[in-house]
C-alpha cells in the first residue's frame, strides 16, 4: 500500500506520532481511496489546504492537482478523511504524491 502514496511535510510526521495501530488504519484507507477514485497505475500530486483541529483535517480543498481529471483529486480528499494529524492546528497545506506502479 504504501507503494500508492506518499504523504509528505507534517502528515508524514503525524503517522509517527500516533501510533502503529492508526497507521494500519490508515493505510487501508488510503488503499480504499486510491482503489475507488484513481487508477493506481498513473502517477500524480495534488496539495490540499485544509483545516487541521483534535486531530483531524477538515474542510479541504485541491489547490492543484497534476494529473487533473484522473480522480487524484477525489483520492486526496478521501485520503485527507482519515489522515491523523496529531496536535498540529490551523490552516495547513497538505501536499500528496502518488507515484504510480
Amino acid at each position: 500500500m504504501n507503494k500508492f502514496i506518499a504523504v509528505f511535510g507534517g502528515a508524514a510526521l503525524s503517522l509517527s506520532l500516533v501510533g502503529a495501530s492508526s497507521a494500519g488504519s490508515f493505510e487501508e484507507s488510503m488503499s480504499k481511496c486510491l482503489t475507488k477514485h484513481a487508477n493506481t497505475r498513473d502517477a500524480a500530486t495534488v496539495m490540499l489546504e485544509c483545516t487541521a483541529a483534535d486531530g483531524k483535517l477538515s474542510n479541504c480543498s485541491v489547490v492543484s492537482d497534476s494529473s487533473g481529471g484522473k480522480g487524484f483529486d477525489k483520492a486526496a480528499l478521501c485520503v485527507a478523511e482519515a489522515l491523523p494529524m496529531g496536535s498540529k492546528t490551523g490552516q495547513v497545506k497538505v501536499p500528496m504524491r502518488f507515484p504510480g506502479s
